[in-house]
């Protein structure tokens, strides 16, 4: 595989399973170090969590880690195994810190601590039952006509996600409220669907805003173990590009993603424009359909026996 022409991308929260990345435990031993190291670094059996139907896998806190651990421990199987080194990586929302990690800017012990405190911060920054997340669905959805129908609502866009999917994040008691105005516009809108999110809180809302400085201080903890340079081939949520490959830009695209809209769409096209072959790893496959939205390509790897057909053929 020519590595100039690969591109891996990364899923997010909500791509979590009960056995997520346990075949790749069983069967590869980098995989298997991967998660123990996890388990050393966090101090609690990440494997539990990730193979024993723990509950626990579904919150916030524990979720980011746990997602994280298995997509290093699946992306490093694969170079392990097939050689697999592409060139340009990119991930969504909790995948970008996956991407740091895959392409050698980020230390995985100091991207597992940074997503734990990252996962925790986001849970407690909104109670339970104020906050809530809808992906808003319709052909060609016109952005900046979403955003004027948000804009006097404690509601914000959250994702955009692809040509045909919008995610909005915001106060609960609103979402009824965006809902109706949303439907009153009609053919404007081009037929709009709403499918509401099981989430904690409005992730990537205004709502967030309140854990930046504190997330801050943990980046900055984190910014003299980065290898800066290695990020320039990664797409930034935040600004919708290639990361600029300086430490100070990457902690402030990091700490604005939380409350700031990801721009995967953008983060799509740009890697496209690099990338021949661009593949999908996680516990889940959300960022295949995306792709296929905007007539792009991209072949997803969520299991061992699914990468063995890959690659082995």
């Amino acid at each position: 595989m020519k590595s100039d022409l690969t591109a891996v991308v990364f899923p997010g929260q909500g791509t979590q399973r009960p056995g997520m990345g346990k075949d790749f435990y069983e069967n590869i031993a980098v995989s298997r170090e991967t998660y123990e190291e996890a388990s050393q670094v966090l101090g609690w059996d990440v494997t539990a969590l990730c193979f024993d139907g723990d509950e626990r896998i579904d919150l916030t806190e524990y979720a980011q880690p746990c997602i994280l651990t298995t997509e290093v421990a699946m992306f490093r199987g694969l170079q392990a195994l097939y050689s697999f080194t592409p060139a340009y990586f990119g991930g969504h929302s909790l995948g970008e810190y996956a991407a740091l990690v895959a392409a050698g800017a980020m230390p995985f012990s100091e991207a597992l601590k940074t997503v734990a405190a990252r996962g925790r911060l986001m849970q407690e920054a909104v109670p339970p039952g104020e906050g809530a997340m809808t992906a808003v669905i319709a052909d060609n959805l016109d952005i900046e006509w979403l955003r004027d129908m948000l804009a006097d609502v404690p509601v914000d866009i959250a994702n955009i996600n692809s040509a045909s999917q919008v995610v909005i994040s915001g106060r609960a008691d609103s979402m009824e409220i965006v809902h109706e105005r949303l439907e009153q516009a009609g053919d404007e809108a081009g037929g709009l669907r709403f499918v509401p999110l099981n989430v904690s809180a409005p992730f990537h809302s205004r709502f967030m805003n309140a854990i930046k400085d504190t997330f801050r201080e943990v980046l900055d903890q984190v910014a003299v173990k980065l290898r800066p340079e290695q990020a320039r081939c990664v797409t930034c949520n935040y600004t919708g590009h290639f990361h600029a490959g300086k430490s100070a830009s990457i902690i402030d695209a990091l700490v604005s993603q939380v409350s700031g809209a990801v721009n995967w769409r953008d983060n799509m096209q740009n890697l496209a424009e690099k990338a021949q072959r661009i593949y999908e790893i996680g516990p889940n496959r959300p960022l295949k359909r995306f792709f296929q939205s905007i007539g792009i390509p991209c072949r997803s790897i969520t299991t061992f026996s699914a990468a063995a057909r890959e690659f082995s053929s």
